[in-house]
């Protein structure tokens, strides 16, 4: 393989018949987050790919080559995605409306200029990657006691969103590179998320609402994300700051590098918690 190229994983997840679309069974709230946010991802991620292609005719060979790469791991990530939404979509068929709207959102973000759009996928990495950093730093918390297979989805999905934390930066670069753009594209992307974010999982949480601890758990995660998030956001926005700066976690590049190429498998979470079943 050239050097620079990122590894592309064969990955494939199959849910169990009995699988609970709330996999987090200590901490409902964040599994309808997460799930929030897979919902988003059949638009989001196909948008930044279709960014980093409308580049191909301006940035080098090598670049290319790598954003090939970059584009099959993306293809993997929302084609997974999908087949976990379906699950979700069945059990609260009131987060398909909101699936519509995200679809409008992203139509309009694609009439945007080229420029836009390029900084808009290079904002949405970084907000990627600092989700990653959050949950690396969270993960026993977060993750001991789920149901494995949603889980291994989540963890494999933001361990390469580690990996590849650089690329849509570089193709970025090399076409604009203006502060500007990337401040408020990275903005308009960060405001969209929050919101359909917040009214998806809102959705499933249903009665759940009416327990306050279910608003403190909420409130607790989002202040928690917050302080890694908005940090990771605005020091990628100074001048001469490049992703390849931050200090990437330990535990999930790690926890990757277990992919087994020929049975294109990633192992199954399991709690680490020695009194969990």
């Amino acid at each position: 393989m050239t050097a620079g190229l990122l590894p592309v994983r064969r990955v494939s997840f199959e849910y169990p018949d009995d699988t609970d679309p709330l996999w987090v069974h200590h901490m409902p709230e964040f599994a309808a987050a997460c799930n929030a946010i897979s919902l988003g991802m059949p638009y989001a991620e196909p948008l930044f790919i279709k960014a980093v292609r409308s580049t191909f005719d301006r940035i080098d060979p090598e670049l290319r080559a790598r954003t090939e790469t970059y584009i099959k791991q993306e293809t993997g990530h929302y084609t997974q995605h999908k087949k976990f939404n379906a699950i979700v979509s069945a059990h609260y068929p009131s987060t398909l409306r909101v699936q519509r709207w995200m679809e409008r959102y992203t139509r309009r973000i694609e009439r945007g200029s080229k420029r836009f759009l390029v900084a808009y996928a290079a904002g949405g990495e970084t907000i990627s990657y600092g989700v990653a950093r959050w949950t690396d730093a969270n993960v026993a918390r977060l993750m001991d006691r789920a149901e494995p297979v949603p889980a291994t989805l989540y963890l494999w999905h933001l361990a390469e969103e580690i990996e590849h934390k650089s690329n849509t930066f570089d193709v970025f670069e090399a076409v604009d590179g203006s502060r500007l753009m990337y401040a408020w594209a990275l903005t308009v992307g960060f405001l969209g998320i929050v919101f359909f974010t917040a009214v998806a999982t809102l959705l499933q949480l249903g009665r759940r609402l009416w327990n306050p601890l279910t608003w403190f758990r909420l409130l607790r995660l989002a202040v928690s994300l917050a302080f890694v998030l908005v940090p990771t956001m605005v020091v990628s926005a100074l001048p001469g700051h490049h992703p390849r700066q931050f200090t990437d976690p330990v535990y999930l590049p790690q926890w990757l590098r277990q992919y087994d190429p020929e049975t294109g498998t990633m192992p199954v979470w399991r709690t680490r918690l020695p009194d969990a079943a």
